[in-house]
């Protein structure tokens, strides 16, 4: 089988070309893709050339994993799967590209048991899956955000859980383009907060040069949970964080049992997908579409439309 896929050949180099693809086995799925969605985090990094290194990562690659479709085909050991829509976290099954994400292509072929069934009627909306557990795993076990750096798309789902949780978050955000579209919490400027008592800090902004303040917000024995990414090495004055008893906490990628959370919550209607996905531009205007995901800052989530593609 071959594929038409994005494909990062260097930093700020891309193409939309046909790659073959490994063979489908007993237990694989392969999956048409309808939507996938740009990731502005790692994919920016991948992008710009300032990706840390990581095992599996390099040129020519394939992103996306944020990707969302349809099962067309299945191993034996997996049929019960035919027909099902299904999130796709990003596949590795291309012969001449390095899949490390893997999920902007129009067929994929992965393990059946990456793949996670979900409403058709989600649509594109879908593709945002993975960054809503991303949140709930940068939650899951600690206090509820108080303070959210950042009103990006994974800073509206981290309010957006904390809402729904019984909690009452202030989001900080520094463009006014960004500062629309809270439901249940407030976005302000950071200059116009006084509060320096914050037990939980939540930071998606990527910035590695707000710890310092961040510590200053803190109450005495605060967190600050890190759940975005960074690429410049982090560090903090050790003064104010002893006096404060400050801790800080990194958190990873999602865990199967936070996707199973956020699809209990976006069922029974406790957590709201609409009005994250600003743009969808046909694959076929991908070329375009990467670098207004990374740069226009009115585009706050960038999806790729496959269905009019062979």
């Amino acid at each position: 089988m071959s594929t038409l896929a994005v494909v990062m050949e260097a930093p700020e180099r891309l193409a939309l070309r046909r790659l073959d693809v490994h063979p489908l086995g007993d237990a694989d799925v392969t999956v048409e893709i309808a939507f996938s969605g740009i990731s502005t985090g790692t994919e920016k990094l991948l992008w710009t050339g300032k990706m840390p290194p990581f095992p599996g990562m390099g040129y020519p690659l394939v992103p996306g994993y944020e990707s969302v479709g349809q099962v067309v085909d299945a191993g034996k050991a997996a049929r019960h799967l035919m027909g099902a829509h299904v999130f796709v976290p990003g596949a590795n099954c291309y012969v001449e590209a390095r899949g490390l994400f893997g999920g902007a292509a129009r067929r994929i072929n992965l393990p059946a048991a990456r793949v996670v069934p979900v409403a058709e009627s989600l649509g594109s909306s879908a593709v945002l899956m993975a960054l809503a557990a991303t949140a709930q795993h940068a939650i899951a076990g600690g206090v509820l955000p108080e303070l959210i750096i950042g009103h990006g798309v994974l800073g509206r789902l981290l309010a957006r859980i904390a809402v729904a949780a019984g909690g009452s978050p202030t989001v900080w955000e520094i463009d006014a383009t960004r500062a629309q579209g809270a439901e249940g919490y407030r976005v302000v400027h950071p200059d116009t907060d006084d509060r320096h008592d914050y037990r939980s800090i939540h930071d998606v902004s990527g910035d590695s040069g707000l710890i310092d303040t961040l510590i200053g917000r803190l109450a005495k024995g605060g967190e600050i949970v890190l759940a975005g990414f960074y690429s410049d090495r982090l560090s903090f004055a050790f003064p104010l964080a002893f006096r404060r008893e400050a801790r800080l906490r990194v958190a990873a990628e999602w865990a199967p049992e936070d996707l199973v959370a956020t699809q209990a919550m976006i069922a029974s209607g406790a957590l709201n997908l609409d009005g994250l996905i600003s743009h969808v531009r046909p694959v076929g205007e991908a070329m375009e579409a990467y670098p207004q995901a990374f740069g226009d800052r009115a585009c706050l989530k960038m999806v790729l439309d496959w269905r009019e593609c062979a």
